[in-house]
């Protein structure tokens, strides 16, 4: 495919094949949300508000028990949550640029922003204002299980569940529970440790419990050039070594007329760059290219404090208290190449000279090049050039970002009489991110530096020529902050109509209920980022806003079931919200969804759901900064054609004046002079206050097999098909003036009102009022695909440990098939869609494999427990037409991992594992005397500055750190 657009703006066999999966991974068989109501065996299942006995709903649930996260040596939820199949990754440890030090969950490929993120059925915290979950803040060794409910729930939990939910359940601790465990690579780098603990105590027979908790967890860094698969840069066609233009000894740009945008250094010849200090020579690639790799983080390092506890207090049948806290420091930081840096300025020959910078050849050079100028310019001892520069004497870029979380539920629930119970609770929390940035340098104090004088000249004519002294002349540290907070008020009333049921089922349930919302987020860059003179980090400006929304919902639950056993099931639930927002208001999410079980060992389940999302307060309110895109004004004309019909009249309507329309100055240049002076338009880029809601319609049906004649066994296979319209996206310039003016021809319409920029006398944009490129409601994204789990538990007749003569075997294999994956950038034009099932790249973004699985098997013989694992990713193809791939295809991709438990007694747990036990790599790149890549790039050798990943693969996806130990204790008291 040859589309340009980019998803990730958004914005990516046979049960014996893989017969093994996470053994807790069971999709029907678990409860839900805080297993808060258990009243005669009733639960509440993540997906419904509902208590029932039956635990399977008409949506699809997959449950990953907490087993699998020690199975997995995992202290980071992150580790397990991406390779469930259902999951795209996104930001992990192993995200260092792009990246901000924060881990979350991307169900379906649909974006972070588009999945909620739950706690005990309640919602968690965020970190910014895109109002994303950083899944750093869930306390791992608390869990009880996570749910992973597909499709739009928006009808359940309001706004945010587009692509599904991700639930995670919390246990009540009983005694003292003390844990620790270590990991590292076979490297002997990337060490990993945590300390943990919590208490817990019930008391007045039970109608209470006080949980509390605490973790410390350390996370050492890993550099690219600490593996030799990510110690270069990699890119070109053919693949080869490559890296930056901006070197540590400077490099030049220079035309006979003074033109820093010019192509040689002097007329016929190369680019200069500095050899040593003071020597000017040719610049030549790629021997001077820079390879910025090695010193970038591979591994993130990692240091996070957590202390929380909830608790609980039943005063009566009808009142039961409870609360839960949680406080969380978290501290991780990333680490770029030191600094690059391009500024056009002049170079005062004399100055350099009094001052030794430069050496007799390149006085002459320079002096030759004065002389060649015209005049004014001629001989005034000063030459214009533009410098690029890489800062190494400055230190690399850090990144330092640390954030504290704090949140609080407090609540009431019970029962008010034998049918009829209710819950409310209020809920805050607030995300404080404090990120300080070094090795930044100040454009404006480089630039004037360069020709200062006495103590403020800086000497950059060669590696190594800055001094500590010159450096702190331009060097800054910038900082910037973020306060996000979120307030949820929320009661509801459940129950039954009385003893009212439809033939033997249960009785007809409910649950209604009123929900308020207050979201509120604030980024503050300091003056240096705020100002954007600054080279390093990129500029930020300050974003402020907030909204709220009241709601009101309902859901129904209508079983029958005969005396024979045959079941049939009808549920629908249904949310008002009401916005603050102007341009959303009050929007609709509702779900209608069937069980039919006509006899006890097949189940039958279809669901419909209507989401909707509203924009967040990054992609409503985001501070605006100017920048000049190129492209070409339709209302000036293209190639002399003069803008008639419906175009005419949208530029008449847009202030453009008639005489003006299509006038041709220059035929040369294929534009009109007058509205459109230059090639490029000066844009704003910001937030877009008029944005409206996202919706999305999810359509599950499915089958569940239990077999009496197997015991133990279940097989589901659901299919899922989302559709994601009004999807918010940013395009670029060229393509929003040509939907404006040539397609919607409508300035007011909900894609261009935002853009409309005000036009000058002569009818160009003008800089005091441009036209504005933020997100807008235009695109679709469309995912469908089939989920297959099987789970089966069986004893074996012998046991080599135990007396019983018997062991415990748990097979289990969850997996998606993908059978599209798709994003229209503008949702009124069917013809251009960009497919991603199966594909990865610069488009794409992350791999979205066609079939992707997980599988385990266990085997306890009394107190050890034998555990395997196999992850699998089919082959992923680029997503560029074939003539411009540097890596057409990832092949396929497995991964096994081996861990070995063992109680030694009630109270002590020891384990021990290996992940990636073949210590699966990217291939380490083999070059010939070019440099050029010459082994298979088929395994995860990607060109940097084509497909937009990271160390020469997506690590993210792919494990790059090689064959990993780990070890664990734990003791319950």
């Amino acid at each position: 495919m040859s589309n340009r657009f980019t998803k990730s703006a958004l914005l990516a066999g046979t049960f014996m094949a893989g017969a093994m999966i996470a053994t807790p991974v069971v999709a029907q068989e678990a409860a839900g949300e805080a297993a808060a109501a258990e009243d005669e065996g009733f639960i509440v299942v993540t997906g419904s508000r509902i208590a029932r006995r039956n635990v399977e709903t008409a949506a699809p649930i997959a449950v990953v028990d907490a087993a699998e996260f020690s199975l997995s040596g995992t202290v980071n939820v992150e580790n397990v949550i991406n390779t469930l199949p259902q999951v795209v990754p996104g930001t992990t440890s192993f995200s260092n640029n792009p990246g901000n030090g924060t881990a979350s969950v991307n169900l379906r490929g649909l974006g972070a922003t588009r999945t909620m993120v739950l706690v005990n059925g309640r919602r968690w915290m965020f970190y910014d204002t895109n109002q994303i979950t950083d899944l750093n803040t869930i306390p791992q060794f608390l869990l009880e299980s996570v749910d992973v409910v597909t499709g739009g729930a928006s009808a359940v939990y309001g706004s945010d569940a587009l692509a599904g939910v991700v639930n995670f359940r919390l246990r009540e601790v009983e005694g003292v529970e003390v844990g620790g465990q270590y990991s590292l690579t076979e490297q002997g780098d990337g060490a990993r440790y945590q300390l943990n603990g919590a208490v817990g105590s019930s008391f007045a027979d039970g109608r209470g419990n006080v949980t509390l908790f605490g973790e410390y967890y350390n996370r050492e860094e890993i550099f690219q050039g600490d593996r030799t698969f990510s110690n270069f840069a990699l890119g070109g066609s053919p693949l080869r070594q490559l890296g930056s233009s901006l070197p540590p000894e400077t490099r030049l740009r220079y035309d006979g007329d003074g033109d820093v945008t010019g192509t040689s250094f002097e007329p016929n010849s190369n680019l200069a760059i500095f050899g040593s200090p003071g020597s000017l020579r040719d610049y030549q690639t790629p021997r001077d290219l820079y390879n910025y790799a090695p010193v970038n983080y591979l591994q993130l390092p990692q240091e996070r404090y957590m202390l929380g506890g909830n608790a609980r207090y039943e005063i009566s049948d009808a009142l039961e208290l409870y609360t839960e806290l949680a406080y969380i420091n978290n501290r991780v930081d990333s680490e770029l190449a030191p600094t690059p840096i391009l500024v056009n300025t002049f170079l005062d020959i004399d100055s350099l000279v009094a001052n030794g910078f430069i050496d007799a050849a390149t006085e002459a050079q320079f002096r030759d090049l004065d002389a060649s100028e015209t005049g004014a310019d001629q001989n005034n001892g000063l030459i214009d050039v533009q410098v690029r520069r890489r800062l190494e004497e400055a230190g690399g870029r850090r990144n330092l970002d640390e954030r504290n979380s704090f949140r609080i539920v407090t609540g009431a629930r019970g029962q008010i009489n034998d049918y009829l119970s209710y819950d409310a609770y209020y809920m805050f929390s607030r995300t404080r991110n404090s990120n300080i940035q070094q090795g930044n340098a100040s454009v404006s104090r480089f630039t004037e530096a360069i020709n200062g004088t006495g103590a403020t000249q800086i000497n950059i004519f060669g590696a190594g020529t800055l001094t500590p002294d010159m450096v702190d002349v331009f060097r800054i540290q910038a900082q910037n902050g973020d306060i996000s907070s979120i307030e949820v008020a929320s009661a509801s009333l459940s129950g039954t109509f009385g003893d009212f049921a439809l033939g033997a089922a249960e009785p007809i349930a409910f649950a209604v209920g009123v929900e308020s919302r207050a979201v509120s987020s604030r980024f503050i860059p300091d003056e240096f980022l705020a100002s954007g003179d600054v080279a390093g980090f990129n500029a930020g400006e300050p974003t402020e806003g907030s909204y709220n929304v009241k709601e009101i919902f309902g859901e129904l639950n209508i079983p029958f079931e005969t005396e024979s056993g045959m079941r049939f099931e009808v549920n629908g639930a249904v949310r008002y919200s009401d916005y603050s927002l102007d341009t959303v208001g009050g929007v609709w999410a509702y779900a209608g969804g069937v069980q039919f079980a006509p006899i006890p060992d097949v189940t039958f389940r279809a669901q419909y759901q209507r989401a909707v999302r509203a924009p967040n307060v990054g992609e409503l309110f985001q501070g605006t900064a100017i920048g000049f895109p190129g492209a070409t004004d339709p209302c000036a004309g293209v190639g002399g054609a003069t803008p008639t019909g419906g175009l005419l009249a949208t530029c008449l309507a847009n202030g453009v004046p008639a005489g003006n329309i299509g006038l041709q100055q220059d035929p040369s240049v294929n534009r009109n002079q007058v509205i459109q002076p230059d090639g490029q338009i000066a844009t704003l880029f910001g937030g877009n206050p008029n944005l409206t809601e996202e919706t999305s319609d999810s359509y599950t049906f499915g089958v569940v097999l239990q077999p009496s004649f197997i015991p133990g066994l279940t097989i589901t296979a659901d299919y899922f098909d989302i559709v994601v319209e009004d999807a918010i996206s940013t395009v670029s310039l060229q393509t929003v003036l040509d939907i404006c003016f040539n397609e919607i021809q409508d300035l007011n319409s909900p894609t261009c009102r935002n853009f409309n920029g005000t036009r000058d006398a002569q009818g160009a944009f003008g800089r005091d009022n441009p036209p504005v490129l933020g997100g807008a409601n235009i695109a679709e994204i469309s995912v469908s695909g089939v989920d297959l789990e099987a789970n089966y538990s069986t004893t074996i007749p012998f046991s080599l440990l135990t007396d019983s003569g018997e062991q415990m075997l748990n097979l289990s294999f969850l997996g998606t098939w993908t059978e599209t994956s798709d994003f229209a950038p503008i949702q009124s034009d069917p013809t251009n869609v960009i497919t991603c099932a199966g594909e990865f790249g610069l488009t794409c973004g992350e791999p979205t494999p066609s079939f992707k699985w997980t599988s385990r098997a266990s085997f306890s013989d009394g107190p050890l427990t034998t555990s395997i694992r196999w992850r699998h990713l089919s082959a992923v193809d680029d997503d560029t037409d074939a003539a411009d791939n540097f890596v057409e295809r990832i092949d396929a991709y497995d991964l096994i991992d081996l861990t070995l438990s063992f109680d030694v007694n009630e109270r002590l747990t020891i384990a021990a594992g290996i992940n990636n036990l073949f210590n699966t790599l990217p291939t380490t790149p083999q070059f010939d005397a070019a440099g050029n890549v010459i082994n298979d790039t088929n395994t995860l050798l990607l060109g940097d500055f084509n497909n937009g990943e990271q160390s020469n693969t997506y690590p993210s996806t792919y494990d790059v750190l090689g064959r990993d130990f780990f070890a664990s204790v734990n003791f319950k008291f």
